[in-house]
């Protein structure tokens, strides 16, 4: 059986972190509990379940507590997770089955996450594979009879456990004041953190939000060391910001260059919208008809679903055709999200 180590990075969490130890401490062989500034009973409660309380003075990066806490286990695997986190029965005897029979050359365990859609901030799924045990020191081998090379990829086993993310609030607020923060201190963000920002505006970001980013993915879009791919949720981010402001130049200029890259759901429900505040009738249907089924979306999977469907049918009201825009109603309330990615 294999020994684990929990490690966990905690501020302000004394409503929630009873629940997630309850549902995990007995199947830990050691609790690290990193503390990162709490001013409630978060560490007293943490006290009730290990005396290895560690306190990390934060400096705005997630990365560097998470190694903190990881640079105290003493386990052969280390399990991460979050206060608002829990494992149910069925999940917490899958949990310890695991331990038991988890080949010693397995280097990381993924486990779905699941609920991610209640608050969610840049989730496209209601479950996705996570990576959540690692082995905490890999071992390296040499492979390949000529030209060998040490191997370097990590041997990955997906599991069927299952971890219900049941937070308080959307976290959306603190992650794009962190996105703006950085960003405007010069701070490039490489290509995962990019498209976490973009995901984010479209998903949960309001007004605001978009016109904060606007300069930054304005910038991205004229990065030669951007990828298509990049440069493509750069400007609909900027195609948005743009029409929120009522900046038409800027707005098609950016819409072009996502309609040159082949286009996305995304752009086409922004020149829906455009389209429809210009009452033009005609041409905001053909933008939604296109969001809806003729395009894939790249940052809320909603702009490819109810988001267009939705538009569809405001267009056919207002055109003054109910009966149309009633059965558009009715497609964007019986679309539902995939379950998994």
């Amino acid at each position: 059986m294999i020994t684990v180590s929990l490690c966990m990075i905690v501020k302000n969490e004394e409503r929630i972190l009873a629940r997630c130890l309850d549902s995990i401490a007995d199947l830990m062989d050691e609790i690290i509990i990193v503390d990162t500034g709490s001013t409630d009973a978060t560490k007293q409660i943490a006290g009730r379940y290990t005396d290895k309380i560690y306190d990390f003075t934060w400096i705005g990066d997630f990365a560097a507590a998470r190694n903190f806490a990881f640079s105290k286990a003493g386990m052969e695997y280390v399990y991460s997770a979050d206060a608002d986190e829990v494992l149910d029965e069925e999940n917490r005897e899958a949990f310890r089955l695991l331990k038991e029979t988890l080949l010693p050359e397995i280097d990381m365990v993924q486990m779905y996450y699941a609920n991610q859609l209640s608050h969610g901030t840049i989730y496209n799924f209601d479950k996705e594979l996570r990576p959540k045990l690692f082995k905490r020191l890999r071992t390296f081998q040499w492979q390949g009879a000529i030209h060998e090379q040490v191997n370097l990829d990590p041997v990955i086993y997906d599991s069927e456990i299952e971890i219900q993310h049941l937070p308080e609030n959307n976290h959306k607020d603190r992650d794009l004041a962190a996105f703006v923060k950085r960003t405007a201190e010069g701070g490039r963000l490489d290509k995962r953190l990019h498209n976490i920002y973009a995901k984010e505006l479209f998903i949960s970001g309001e007004d605001k939000d978009f016109i904060e980013a606007r300069d930054f993915f304005r910038q991205s879009c004229h990065d030669v060391e951007r990828s298509v791919d990049e440069i493509k949720e750069a400007a609909c981010v900027a195609a948005r910001a743009a029409r929120i402001c009522g900046d038409v130049e800027d707005f098609f200029k950016y819409a072009m260059k996502v309609i040159a890259c082949d286009g996305c759901a995304e752009i086409c429900c922004e020149l829906g919208e455009y389209f429809l505040q210009k009452q033009d009738i005609d041409e905001a249907i053909i933008w939604f008809y296109n969001g809806a089924y003729e395009t894939e979306s790249i940052l809320n999977i909603r702009s490819g679903g109810d988001i267009p469907l939705a538009g569809l049918a405001r267009c056919y009201r207002a055109a003054g055709n109910e009966e149309q825009a009633a059965e558009y109603e009715n497609l964007a309330g019986e679309w539902k999200i995939p379950d998994e990615a």
